[in-house]
């Protein structure tokens, strides 16, 4: 199955798995990439330079090409940044989610590492196209983690493709080989997978995390900003996050206003998830998760994952009659 993100990447299968921070670190995106897909590291909030050094020196030791995720928002030192970046070589690195963007593309093409950035909307794409970004990130709704809520994916993808040239990928409610194959077939250069990869047993995934992940169904996500209002987490306020539901967003869940109006309430809630993160309680703590999470029903290794993604060549396959 080639497509532009096989070629360009040099990998066997158009999938990228998310740089989810917390959970993607060096051992995830190697067990990716020495599968034949894109591995990539995710840097969450605080993380540091030093930091993404070791996972870096982790994933290349695979030599296999890999990715970085960063939170534009969240970086406060662009050229310490790229200092690390250059020397390492990914072949992508995908910034997202507020800060400049126009600040990282010169820099990291002089270094030649292709641009991505995730985005949520048509303006969205619109603007990160005329910036010169290589790879959009079409991510809908359905996706886990923080970004917009607006469209879903596949009106979202269908809109980007017929209204910018830049190769896409898609985002969001992609967790089986059939997924991979829908998305390819309409046009996109590959899928971004998160969800399915948190559960592969070289995640960084807490078991409690883990397990929950495991046993939820299509239907057991919720979008809000309760849980960043309860950390004061800094994301900014137009990207929410798709979680697990749970007592903290059967209760605040729509009602994010109403908490930050309540001084005494948000910091009650800001002990209680602090306590239950500390203590690994997922029915308080935050479970990033996409609604992919029902197709998810057993542990795997990364290259099982993989294995199983790539059938999307045979789908397709089949479907054209070949």
């Amino acid at each position: 199955m080639q497509t532009w993100l096989t070629e360009h990447a040099q990998i066997d299968v158009p999938v990228i798995s998310a740089p989810m921070g917390g959970v993607a670190g060096g051992a995830l995106a190697r067990a990716v990439s020495a599968a034949g897909a894109l591995g990539m590291v995710g840097a969450g909030p605080g993380t540091d330079p030093d930091w993404i050094a070791r996972e870096l020196d982790v994933v290349a030791s695979a030599g296999r090409p890999f990715g970085v995720g960063l939170l534009g928002w969240a970086v406060t030192d662009v050229d310490a940044v790229l200092a690390v970046l250059a020397p390492a070589r990914p072949v992508l690195v995908s910034v997202s989610y507020g800060g400049e963007l126009s600040d990282w593309v010169a820099g990291l093409h002089d270094a030649g590492i292709t641009v991505a950035t995730q985005v949520g909307t048509l303006d969205d794409a619109r603007d990160a196209d005329a910036i010169g970004v290589d790879l959009l990130v079409v991510r809908g709704a359905e996706a886990g983690g923080h970004g917009r809520n607006q469209v879903a994916t596949l009106p979202l993808l269908q809109a980007v493709l017929d209204d910018v040239d830049t190769p896409v990928v898609a985002a969001g409610g992609i967790g089986t080989a059939r997924g991979v194959a829908a998305v390819v077939a309409a046009g996109a250069a590959g899928a971004w997978v998160g969800t399915a990869f948190a559960t592969c047993r070289e995640a960084a995934t807490a078991a409690p995390a883990r397990e929950a992940l495991l046993a939820a169904g299509l239907e057991d996500t919720v979008y809000t900003r309760v849980f960043d209002l309860a950390q004061g987490a800094g994301w900014p306020a137009e990207f929410g996050g798709r979680a697990l539901t749970n007592a903290v967003t059967r209760t605040w869940a729509g009602r994010e206003q109403e908490l930050e109006a309540r001084p005494p309430a948000l910091t009650a809630l800001a002990d209680q998830v602090a306590k239950a993160r500390a203590d690994g309680d997922v029915a308080f703590a935050p479970v990033w998760a996409g609604q992919a999470v029902g197709l998810v029903e057993r542990p795997r290794t990364a290259a099982e994952l993989v294995a199983e993604l790539a059938r999307a060549d045979a789908l397709l396959r089949r479907a054209a009659g070949l």
